[in-house]
């Protein structure tokens, strides 16, 4: 069940990331913000509009609340999750996103501590929000709201507590070859179970995966209800991407709505593998295009300075 585990001496390749807001292929800003690297390069890192969320150490002190879109909002109230809890460890702690909507850190524990779940070891967690949401410009287009969460396909033995320095260098194996060409060898197929464990929460709204383990999961389980909450994306080849709905009663959430009907192992799926999706591929690693921040609801500016 467990994957390898692996000490590497640098951090993780740059991944792509990030869902659409308002669907799952999405307009051509999303996408481009989806291809900023994890940890741009200095001379890239000059040039990254200024960030005054990442300055921000603190959540506010003010009742929880998502606003605007997961591509494009903030958090009011958010948490910080616990480093290591039971069955589930935080990765990368330097990076500080490990803040969340008290509905996610929920689903996180509910999650990594049920009894279905009690197989897969430790759960590595990866980036949720930074204390107050809002854009990152490295690494995702969303995580804005509190309500993504990033899951490693790695996990670790139940029990065993990483170092810090364990925590930093790390590194989730890839389970994909190439953009979307072939399982790896560090493919296992029990990872179908901790998808199906982590999609079958009427909690969340979708999960995304690259195009090909989507397929091969299409492959066993075809026609499962749960199956459709899972949505192939660029990148997610050695993580999952969790996103929950709106919390009940939030009225400054900005849903992304249900993903279409059905199993999701039609048409939609095999565009991802024509050739004309692949050329898209190159061309996204070829030019990248720099982030830009996005427009925020203005109520966000109020969250920036509480």
């Amino acid at each position: 069940m467990l994957a390898a585990l692996a000490l590497v001496s640098s951090w993780p390749a740059a991944r792509a990331d990030d869902s659409p807001a308002l669907g799952d292929v999405g307009g051509a800003l999303d996408q481009a913000r989806a291809r900023a690297p994890l940890t741009p390069a200095p001379a890239a890192a000059a040039q990254l509009p200024d960030d005054p969320w990442k300055r921000v150490r603190h959540p506010t002190t003010t009742p929880p609340e998502a606003i605007g879109g997961y591509s494009a909002g903030c958090l009011r109230g958010g948490k910080a999750i616990e480093l290591t809890g039971r069955g589930f460890q935080v990765m990368r702690l330097s990076r500080r996103r490990y803040f969340g909507h008290p509905a996610l850190l929920d689903y996180i524990r509910a999650f990594a501590s049920s009894e279905r779940a009690a197989g897969l070891g430790s759960l590595l967690i990866g980036d949720m929000a930074q204390p107050r949401g809002g854009p990152t410009l490295s690494g995702h287009a969303s995580h804005q709201t509190g309500l993504d969460v990033d899951i490693w396909f790695l996990q670790t033995a139940s029990g065993k507590v990483l170092t810090p320095e364990e925590r930093e260098k790390l590194s989730s194996p890839s389970l994909v070859i190439g953009d979307f060409d072939s399982l790896s060898p560090h493919w296992n197929p029990a990872e179908m179970d901790v998808l199906k464990i982590a999609a079958s929460d009427p909690k969340v709204e979708r999960i995304f995966v690259n195009p090909m383990i989507k397929k091969e999961i299409c492959a066993h389980h075809a026609g499962e209800a749960w199956l459709g909450r899972l949505r192939p994306w660029w990148g997610h080849n050695d993580h999952f991407h969790v996103r929950l709905v709106c919390p009940a009663g939030e009225a400054h959430c900005k849903a992304q709505g249900s993903p279409p009907a059905g199993d999701g192992c039609g048409a939609d799926l095999a565009e991802w593998f024509t050739p004309e999706k692949r050329e898209e591929a190159k061309r996204m690693k070829e030019h990248p295009t720099p982030p830009t921040m996005p427009t925020l609801p203005p109520l966000c500016a109020q969250v920036l300075t509480e």
